[in-house]
Formats: C-alpha cells, sequence, structure tokens
C-alpha cells in the first residue's frame, strides 16, 4: 500500500509533470506509438481481411501465418531490428505493427464470415454489385467484430511499447526501466499505473464504440436469449417432441 500511495504522490509531483520528461509528454509519446502502429498495421490487414472474407479464399493461408506472427518473440524482434536500424523509433514501430496485425486481420475477415450467406444472396439478387455487397452490407453487419479486433491489437500494442524505451524511443517505459535500473521501485510503480490506467481507458472508449457500430436492425433483432444453439441439441429437442408427440 506504501509504494501504491508513493507512487501516486509520484505522479502528482509537479517536477514529474513539466518538461519532455514529464508524465504528459510521456504519455504522449506512448499513445502516439500506439495509435501510429495500429494505424498503419490497418492499413495493411483491413483490406486483406476483407478479401478473404468476402472470396473465403485464403483463410488457411492466413490463420497461418498470423499464427506465426504471434508466436515471435516481440521483444527479441525489437532488439533485433534495433541491430540493424539502429537507435530510435523505427525498430520498435515496425514489431509494434507486426504485433497489431494478426488481431486487425482476424477481426476483419471474421467480421465478413460471420454475415449470413441468405443476406448476400439477396443482396445479389437484387442487383447489387460486388463493391455494393462490400460497403453496403458485409462492411456494416462485419464492422463489430472489425472494432473488436482494433481493440484487442491496440491493447497489446500499448502494453508491448514500453519496451521503445529499451532502444531510446521513449514512451512511458522509460519510468519503468530507469526505475528498475537505479532500484526506484515507486517510479516504476509510477510508470505502470499510467499505463495500466491508459489501457483501461482505451478498453471503455472501444467497448462502447462497439456497441455503438452495430446496426440500429440487428440490435433490435437481437434476441434475450443469446446463447447458440448446437445442432445436435436441436436434433435432441426434436426427437424428444416427437416422443412426446407418439
Amino acid at each position: 500500500m506504501n509504494v501504491f500511495l508513493d507512487s501516486l504522490a509520484w505522479l502528482a509531483d509537479p517536477v514529474h509533470l513539466a518538461g519532455p520528461n514529464g508524465v504528459p509528454a510521456r504519455l504522449g509519446e506512448h499513445v502516439l506509438y500506439s495509435l501510429a502502429a495500429v494505424a498503419i498495421a490497418a492499413v495493411v490487414a483491413i483490406p486483406v481481411g476483407f478479401l478473404i472474407g468476402h472470396t473465403g479464399r485464403g483463410r488457411t493461408v492466413a490463420v497461418a501465418l498470423t499464427g506465426g506472427v504471434r508466436a515471435l518473440p516481440t521483444v527479441g524482434l525489437v532488439f533485433l531490428l534495433a541491430l540493424v536500424l539502429g537507435i530510435g523509433i523505427t525498430a520498435p514501430m515496425i514489431a509494434f505493427v507486426v504485433l497489431a496485425i494478426p488481431s486487425i486481420l482476424a477481426g476483419a475477415y471474421s467480421g465478413f464470415e460471420a454475415v449470413d450467406r441468405a443476406t448476400i444472396d439477396a443482396a445479389r439478387a437484387v442487383g447489387m454489385t460486388e463493391w455494393q455487397i462490400v460497403t453496403r452490407v458485409e462492411l456494416p453487419l462485419g464492422l463489430p467484430l472489425l472494432i473488436g479486433g482494433l481493440r484487442s491489437a491496440l491493447l497489446q500494442v500499448v502494453a508491448t511499447t514500453t519496451i521503445a524505451a529499451t532502444v531510446g524511443a521513449g514512451g512511458l517505459g522509460i519510468y519503468i526501466f530507469t526505475g528498475l535500473r537505479s532500484n526506484d521501485y515507486t517510479q516504476m510503480f509510477a510508470g505502470s499505473l499510467v499505463v495500466i490506467a491508459l489501457a483501461v481507458v482505451l478498453e471503455v472508449l472501444f467497448s462502447v464504440l462497439q456497441r455503438l457500430v452495430v446496426p440500429a436492425g440487428v440490435a433490435a433483432g437481437r434476441p434475450l436469449d443469446t446463447r447458440v444453439t448446437t445442432s445436435r441439441s436441436a436434433a435432441a429437442k426434436a426427437t424428444s417432441l416427437q416422443e412426446g408427440t407418439q
């Protein structure tokens, strides 16, 4: 409890709020790096995910590649890229983009795959082009899952951006690694608190956004009981009803 209170006092100290090394400045760097990495990853992953979800082709390859990317150790990748590219934000930014792509890609193609095929067939039947089907049917209905993928990617990147400080790129990790080297646990805990608070705020904002992007007609038509009934359980119910009528 003393460390927690000391960390709050450390964060409230005016000395730690001003200047290029102040908490607001480091927080701004951290948010900028995270948003930039997710934005770059989205530019790469969303079109590919939409193409996979719309055509139904390439899903196996995408799952295999994203699974392999998830297995990469981000810290090791940052250090490896730093040896090649030098100290600065370039190496960590590449690693963060690689980290963010799998979640965004999965959200993009899963959103399209979740759309009822009957709805798409109906859109084709009324004369919609493929582009109109993508933009007016699949995209609005699949947007909540895409936002979920973006949320997952952003939270992962926010948590990982702390390692940017190890190669001189700044961010909130400065407090954590500086405190670690100097055994200043109050500073370490204070930096961790800010990262956690940032992650919680982003989680709440994206949760609200994910609910807001659900089309009104879909939200209105949701059943009260959203549990999924498997084909086996449905067959069992039908069998029991038939037996009861005999």
